[in-house]
């Protein structure tokens, strides 16, 4: 029987280099426009007059685009996605976003303060800031079928709003969540298969607030990367981070434009060269309506009422240090996220401290009961958006 876990010490980058460097085949590309960088590039203007004369034809460009993302290069742009003036419009809202939120430190996966401005949960934000702007943009269609191509419906969207300013620094390569957003070897300890749904589990996505010529830095893909399988355990490998530089794409977007790749397709923002481009786009991550739980759950109420037991089962030595994790996964929240990132950030990782953490920390320097609670609360309140 085969092993279905994949290990760090097993990765081999030739089936990788392989997978980059074969040419995107355009005998399954029906309705692109063309392939520019090993990318498939769409007009949004025709897709629209195909699908109006031949509604038909709407699964077909799913199909296509889903193929893509799995099996092709992995990353595609529909240009002209959205109507500019409404982008310009957006554009101002986000940047009266930032201008309110300035001075305070949010935290950020990759960039060092200044580099960018960040605003996280730009979706709520903009809802609560223009609603009727906020309607507006995503009533978007080209957006709204790309989602259901991957996802299916209901599909639930987030936003970040990212506007890297001129000499800000190329990020290093890696994978989206959820996979992405762990260590190599925190990603070892999930079997083989769910590496392969992790990248079936959300879809990322970008539109162009201004137009990006390669020297504003957008984003570099390595198209085809999203077949590795090992493409997870990569994030502290030198020689992967290598082959990426040597071997890296980018497409030069204009306003309007939208991005779309699979969350497995190894990706980093590029260094800004422009002197004056404040590099400005609606970053998506849009996520799969299953990912959730059957039944409601108190975790927080668990936590405080079985907390004092497990204090007292390690103090007697009834509970081993396995045992205490075993009965600590049981109980607590084990996922970090969703959170607020604004007073939630990642700032010893890329990923906040989770309930269990949190519970096992308690456990490890025996706190008090009223010193856990307290935690609990602070923790939970840093998660609410108000």
């Amino acid at each position: 029987m085969s092993n279905t876990y994949l290990s760090g010490g097993d990765v081999d980058l030739e089936p990788l280099r392989k997978l980059i460097t074969a040419p995107t085949d355009a005998s399954e590309l029906h309705f692109a426009q063309r392939i520019d960088s090993q990318v498939a590039i769409y007009s949004a203007s025709d897709l629209r007059q195909q699908i109006a004369a031949s509604p038909e034809l709407l699964q077909q460009i799913q199909s296509e685009w889903h193929w893509v993302w799995q099996d092709g290069p992995g990353v595609l742009v529909i240009q002209g996605a959205l109507n500019t003036e409404l982008v310009d419009e957006a554009t101002i809202a986000f940047n009266e976003i930032i201008e309110r939120e300035r001075g305070s430190s949010h935290g950020d996966h990759f960039a060092k303060p200044g580099a960018n401005d960040r605003v996280w949960n730009a979706l709520e934000k903009l809802a609560l800031h223009n609603a009727n702007l906020f309607a507006r943009y995503y009533a978007n269609d080209m957006l709204a079928w790309a989602c259901e191509a991957w996802l299916g419906p209901a599909y639930q969207i987030t936003s970040q709003i990212n506007s890297v300013n001129p000499g800000g620094q190329a990020q290093v390569a890696h994978r989206d969540y959820h996979l992405g957003f762990m260590t190599p070897t925190e990603a070892a300890r999930y079997p083989e298969s769910v590496h392969r749904l992790s990248a079936h589990l959300t879809l990322q996505a970008g539109i162009a607030h201004v137009d990006m010529p390669i020297e504003s830095g957008p984003t570099q893909l390595l198209p085809h990367s999203q077949k590795f399988s090992h493409g997870y355990l990569l994030a502290n490998m030198p020689q992967a981070q290598t082959l990426f530089e040597e071997h890296y794409v980018q497409v030069a977007l204009q306003k309007g434009d939208l991005l779309i790749f699979s969350p497995a397709l190894l990706h980093a923002a590029g260094t800004n060269i422009s002197p004056d481009i404040k590099r400005m786009a609606n970053l998506l991550q849009i996520s799969s309506a299953f990912g959730r739980a059957m039944e409601t759950v108190d975790r927080t109420g668990i936590c405080r009422v079985v907390y004092p037991e497990l204090l007292a089962l390690k103090q007697s030595g009834s509970l081993s240090e396995q045992q205490l994790e075993h009965a600590v996964a049981a109980t607590a929240e084990g996922y970090a996220f969703p959170t607020n990132l604004d007073r939630d950030p990642p700032l010893n990782g890329l990923a906040p401290q989770n309930q269990q953490a949190l519970l096992l920390e308690a456990l490890a320097q025996e706190w008090s009961s009223a010193r856990f609670n307290q935690a609990l609360d602070d923790q939970a309140e840093r998660r609410l958006t108000n």
